[in-house]
């Protein structure tokens, strides 16, 4: 197999540096060129194209996202954001995932050498899982047409009376690399009447929060991310804050969600098995979960718990997913019922709701 062809655009000397060093230690890659600046990569390009770009933002002559968008429309290929962990840098790292990025690794202010010596197999991981992404996918789906009020399912307003009661019946999902387009697609073909929705993303710390005010600004849901102890109700979608895990827990007649430390499970903090099985206990026959794309297996095992409880439980489909992990596991040991395309996914959430 031939070797993964990197490149590292970034200002920062000790971060070329350190990074290439890191990179070097893998068999698989290999670091054909650490640039500081990205005029200097679009004329190395010409000669060389990388198979996965390790990208800065913040940078001279051109911005990151600049770049980025100038590779996209050209010749999509996998990009890494190496982003500092601000909430500035939040911010703009989300419109650097809404361009097509394909992941985040994050960078401190402080202690930089250390930190990213310190993480070098994640960023080798991050690396690889990009190189395996379909770059196909990895741009929103297009709009469909709206569809007329006759053939949308008939979903009642939430009143001020429906919303002083519980949910009742609850919609899970999960979702890691490729989930940012994914949601923004999901979350905005859905109106204010749908039931509450409770979202494990793998997200670093502070990212979720920029996210989370991202989709809010553009769907008729409210989107927020999670605190301990909200209520989960109609017209609400909470995100899973990072670094933290989040459960579901019943409060006499209400749904309301807890975030917790904790140890990271299967590698993740928050965690889409610690999501689910709190589904499974807590709701049983009355939630609808979905596991989307994104790499390893964290969600399959929670997705089973849901099926077993009673819960209708989707899989995205290998076609429209932007790295078939997280779906294709849960497929292989029988915890999806069906099988539904990226773009199907909202129908069946209206669906759902309107059920009786």
């Amino acid at each position: 197999m031939d070797k993964i062809k990197v490149m590292i655009v970034d200002d920062s000397a000790v971060v070329r540096q350190v990074l290439q060093e890191v990179f070097k230690s893998d068999s698989d890659l290999e670091v054909i060129a650490a640039i500081p600046d990205p005029l200097f990569a679009i004329n190395r390009m010409k000669s060389v194209w990388p198979d996965v770009i390790v990208l800065d933002i913040e940078m001279p002559r051109m911005d990151g996202i600049t770049f980025l968008k100038k590779i996209m429309s050209e010749r999509p290929t996998p990009v890494v954001i190496c982003s500092t962990l601000t909430e500035k840098g939040a911010d703009i790292t989300m419109d650097a995932l809404a361009a097509g990025a394909v992941s985040i690794v994050t960078k401190p202010t402080i202690g930089l050498k250390s930190f990213l010596q310190d993480s070098g197999n994640n960023l080798i991981k991050a690396v690889k899982t990009a190189f395996s992404a379909n770059m196909r996918n990895v741009n929103l789906p297009k709009k469909r047409p709206a569809m007329p009020a006759s053939a949308r399912p008939s979903i009642p307003s939430p009143s001020p009376a429906t919303l002083s009661k519980t949910t009742e019946r609850i919609i899970a999902i999960g979702t890691s690399t490729g989930g940012t387009q994914a949601l923004e697609y999901i979350l905005t073909e859905l109106p204010r009447s749908v039931l509450g929705i409770v979202i494990v993303q793998h997200m670093p710390e502070k990212f979720t929060a920029s996210f989370a005010k991202r989709l809010d600004q553009n769907c008729e849901l409210t989107v927020r991310e999670a605190c301990n102890g909200d209520r989960v109700l109609p017209g609400f979608a909470f995100i899973a804050p990072g670094g933290k895990h989040m459960r579901l827990k019943r409060s006499g007649a209400q749904y309301i969600v807890e975030v917790f430390d904790g140890p990271l499970v299967n590698r993740h903090r928050p965690s889409v098995d610690v999501l689910f099985r709190s589904v499974a206990k807590e709701a049983g026959k009355n939630a609808l979960g979905f596991i989307l794309t994104g790499m390893g297996d964290d969600g399959a095992r929670g997705l089973l718990e849901m099926k077993n409880a009673g819960a209708r439980t989707i899989g995205q489909d290998e076609k429209s997913c932007v790295v078939y992990g997280m779906p294709k596991e849960a497929f292989n040991i029988g915890a999806v019922d069906s099988v539904l395309s990226l773009e199907q996914v909202p129908n069946e959430i209206l669906g759902f709701s309107a059920r009786p």
